[in-house]
């Protein structure tokens, strides 16, 4: 997975998740600009790459409008003279129930995760496309977005947005020879570490145990580290085909989400009424409904 001469932007990626695609990037040859809202925190995700031998800047800026994006681009061909990989990370997260969750808490996350997304895609995509020579969008998602997730109204809402981002830009994209494709990762994180199971897990982790395969496996559950390997898959030419997608990874697990599709129909000649809808909903579409959230980890017996 050679990426010399290919320029990257990653969003969020000072610590976390968006620090382990920027180094991935970085090892396989590409030039990164990494972006955070803390300048300390962005220079040291710099200087960490460039001690590994990779390449690196900081551009300190909050996602969300036009002029952050233009920022992030403008950055990655001034340094490097072009743009080749962009991988939408940002986030922030105010969980609330619905009727707990206020205007600021909803706007908050959805300007940084989804338009924060889009400003930076539209931004990409201009480039690329001047530029004539392809390019790549990972999208960020979550299981949130796949599924729903109790008190994350605005997250789970922004996440599945990205998911549709995804297939819909494919489209778009696609004459242009570039791929867009939302990936949904799962790892320790701050957020993740907070689930009380995870937690003493999470903990020996640190100390240097292994993560155990009931959780690597089963869970799907691991490092960021773990994650950030499809990232530079993504970004490669062995994944030029490769557009549209959402595609989960964590631990040792990596698997192909499906899109939401049709699974039980019926007809009705003329069309319904509630009544005939009453009268075949347990035993036709409705006989098998399907399941909401994120499914609860399953822990051994202690």
């Amino acid at each position: 997975m050679d990426l010399t001469g290919k320029a990257a932007v990653v969003t969020g990626s000072g610590r976390g998740l968006g620090l382990a695609y920027a180094h991935a990037l970085a090892a396989h040859g590409a030039s990164v600009v990494v972006n955070d809202v803390d300048d300390a925190v962005a220079e040291a995700a710099v200087k960490s790459i460039r001690e590994a031998g990779g390449t690196a800047v900081a551009e300190v800026v909050p996602v969300g409008t036009t002029e952050a994006a233009d920022r992030l681009v403008g950055r990655a061909v001034e340094e490097f003279g072009r743009l080749d990989v962009l991988v939408t990370n940002a986030g922030i997260l105010r969980d609330k129930v619905l009727w707990k969750m206020t205007d600021d808490d909803f706007d908050a996350v959805i300007t940084t995760h989804l338009k924060g997304t889009f400003t930076c895609a539209r931004a990409a995509a201009v480039r690329m496309r001047e530029q004539g020579e392809g390019g790549t969008l990972i999208l960020v998602g979550s299981p949130a977005g796949q599924r729903g997730n109790f008190g994350q109204t605005n997250y789970a809402a922004a996440k599945a947005g990205i998911a549709a981002f995804a297939r819909t830009w494919s489209m778009e994209l696609g004459r242009a020879d570039i791929t867009v494709n939302a990936i949904v990762p799962v790892a320790a994180t701050a957020m993740t570490e907070t689930i009380p199971g995870f937690a003493p897990y999470v903990e020996a982790m640190r100390g240097g145990a292994p993560l155990p395969d009931f959780l690597r496996k089963g869970e799907g559950f691991g490092t960021p580290e773990d994650c950030a390997a499809l990232v530079p898959f993504l970004a490669s030419e062995a994944a030029r085909g490769i557009t549209g997608q959402a595609i989960g990874i964590g631990g040792d697990k990596v698997a192909l989400w499906s899109h939401p599709q049709e699974i039980s129909v019926a007809y009705a000649d003329g069309g319904w009424t509630p009544d005939t809808l009453a009268a075949v909903w347990r035993t036709s579409v409705g006989a098998e409904l399907q399941s909401v959230g994120i499914p609860a980890p399953e822990f051994p017996e202690a």
